[in-house]
């Protein structure tokens, strides 16, 4: 039976639903209108811009960790965001015992220290108005020299606080404001974000990325912050200039021919020139002239002006050889300060002087790895300042392995960067105490060797020079009583070889593998091996130089020689395709 009461609990329920119908509707609407709020409707609160330090160093629009020190509106500039923007190409040295600063370029060498004005550019005074400093463990480099030496561009920005670094020959975007009433540069890319600063009509600012719509920009005051692409239209490109430079040495080479230098050994005694036969084709040599003496950086030279007047009468360019004496803990203190890194500079400079030198040829051997990074400051002080003398300047490497003081202290990148040429000495494949026989240098091994270096290293063909060995081993494989064999050898010349040849009436085979000629023979009871070097192996060594077009050859050393392989060299790096 339907009661007076079953209509009005239906109409109850009915105005439920549609209550709540209705406050779902008012919900929705508001949260459209916030979300049109939102998205539409811009953000005109104006804000301070945070910054991490008092005086931000931006680049690229990014703040540094690390900011500026303002001094009598000149900028100081902290050592590592120079080493960032830098980068490996223009190293800056900070030794902190000392306190020096060594800034290094293809033609200079700055050295300042910190707390003085003192400095010197090429070993002569130059001027600084105010000085390097540490703080907070921080060392500040002024902004002068390094606007010289790198042309980096520094803008100090006084009302903001804000320096803004641009790299020399830098191309950067302009644009400028659209809006009537200016446009708005936001603290994040979107207009629900503050206001760090309204750009005004027509004011340039520079782009530095885009994303969505946005650009974050660089306006007039160094601020950065995001603003609406439809707010500015593009102008046009801002070239940053570069630094004023000087023109590169140029290093001395053999118009349309290849360099053919030899080393000249000395030891205790003179050379006695007029022992020296003809050496046909040879335009260099390099006599092993200067080593390290003591701790103090004290160059002991063994020079004689006779060889120099011999050699300049034959034509040929002298580049004196500076050896480590091949001891690693002297390199070690001779290396570790700019102090005695000069005082050996600076003793090369006038030997050369004195003996009317054309190039120095650097010959560190037997070094701890730990010297590698101060090995490379001193070829990038000593090379500059040879260059400013007219010297070519070249260096010694050995091919690339795993041995730690002859192989893996060489930063062969970095020299290859600084030097003019690399001497490759492809040789020792099997050392003289190898305890296995082998040879010198067998011709695979000397091209693989150079492509490494060539191809991981990035050091071009034309500042290789490869070096190629006059001598051989006769190694002595010797059974002893429990049966073992014990392998000896002995370094010899190629005359010597060609004595025991016609001695023992022997008849040289091809080793494939080796691209040499051998020759075995028993002698008291011991097997002697040899791996001989002569024109077929020298032709082969110098075809390698002509197919990668390298720099040219060099050999060690003279007095190892045969008279005629000189000629063989000659004709072989004459050799037309």
């Amino acid at each position: 039976m339907e009661t007076m009461y079953g209509r009005p609990t239906r109409r109850k329920g009915n105005r439920s639903f549609r209550s709540l119908f209705i406050l779902f509707i008012l919900a929705a609407a508001v949260v459209f209108c916030w979300y049109g709020y939102l998205r539409f409707i811009p953000n005109g609160e104006m804000v301070e811009p945070a910054f991490k330090t008092e005086y931000p160093i931006l680049i690229h629009g990014i703040e540094a960790e690390q900011g500026a020190i303002i001094e009598n509106n000149e900028v100081k500039l902290p050592l590592a965001v120079l080493q960032q923007v830098l980068g490996k190409d223009k190293p800056i040295r900070y030794e902190q015992d000392s306190g020096s600063i060594i800034f290094t370029t293809a033609n200079k060498v700055l050295h300042l220290k910190t707390d003085s004005l003192m400095a010197t550019i090429n070993q002569k005074p130059y001027d600084l108005t105010i000085a390097a400093e540490t703080s907070n463990g921080t060392v500040y480099i002024p902004e002068g020299p390094i606007k010289e030496l790198y042309g980096l561009q520094v803008e100090y920005h006084p009302d903001t606080g804000v320096v803004t670094l641009l790299s020399e020959n830098e191309s950067i975007q302009l644009a400028a404001a659209v809006p009537e009433k200016g446009a708005a540069l936001r603290t994040e890319p979107t207009i629900r974000a503050p206001i760090v600063e309204k750009v005004p009509q027509s004011q340039t600012v520079r782009i530095w990325e885009e994303q969505d719509g946005w650009l974050l920009v660089q306006s007039s005051t160094g601020l950065v912050g995001f603003i609406q692409k439809k707010d500015v239209k593009l102008t046009n490109i801002e070239q940053v200039p570069g630094s004023a430079r000087e023109p590169a040495f140029v290093a001395w080479k053999v118009l349309g021919n290849k360099i053919n230098m030899t080393w000249e050994a000395v030891y205790e005694r003179k050379i006695d020139t007029t022992k020296i036969g003809s050496m046909q084709g040879l335009n260099v040599v390099s006599p092993t002239w200067f080593e390290v003496a003591d701790d103090k950086g004290t160059i002991k030279g063994k020079a004689d002006p006779a060889y120099v007047k011999w050699a300049h009468q034959q034509g040929l360019q002298i580049w004196a050889l500076f050896s480590n004496s091949f001891d690693p803990e002297l390199t070690t203190k001779v290396l570790a300060t700019v102090e005695t890194r000069f005082t050996m500079i600076q003793q090369l400079i006038a030997f050369a002087q004195l003996y009317h030198l054309q190039g120095i040829n650097i010959d560190f051997e037997n070094v701890h790895t730990s010297d590698k990074a101060n090995f490379v400051q001193f070829v990038r002080e000593l090379t500059p300042l040879l260059h400013e003398q007219g010297l070519v300047v070249s260096v010694d490497v050995t091919p690339k392995s795993n041995s730690e003081m002859w192989s893996l202290f060489l930063d062969r990148a970095s020299l290859g960067k600084v030097v003019d040429y690399m001497m490759v000495m492809a040789y020792d494949e099997h050392w003289a105490a190898s305890p296995k026989s082998g040879s010198v240098a067998s011709l695979p091994w000397v091209e693989q060797s150079l492509l490494r270096i060539m191809e991981e290293d990035q050091v071009p063909a034309s500042k290789i020079m490869l070096s190629m060995p006059l001598y051989t081993r006769i190694w002595t494989e010797a059974k002893g009583d429990d049966g073992k064999v014990s392998v000896s050898s002995k370094a010899v010349g190629m005359d010597r070889v060609k004595e025991i040849i016609a001695e023992k009436k022997l008849t040289p085979v091809l080793d494939p593998a080796a691209g040499q000629n051998y020759v075995e023979y028993t002698e008291e009871g011991a097997l002697k091996r040899i791996w001989i070097e002569d024109d077929l192996s020298i032709q082969a060594r110098v075809a390698l130089a002509r197919k990668y077009d390298l720099a040219g050859v060099a050999t060690w050393q003279r007095t190892f020689q045969t008279a005629s392989i000189w000629k063989t060299i000659d004709e072989a790096i004459k050799k037309k395709p």
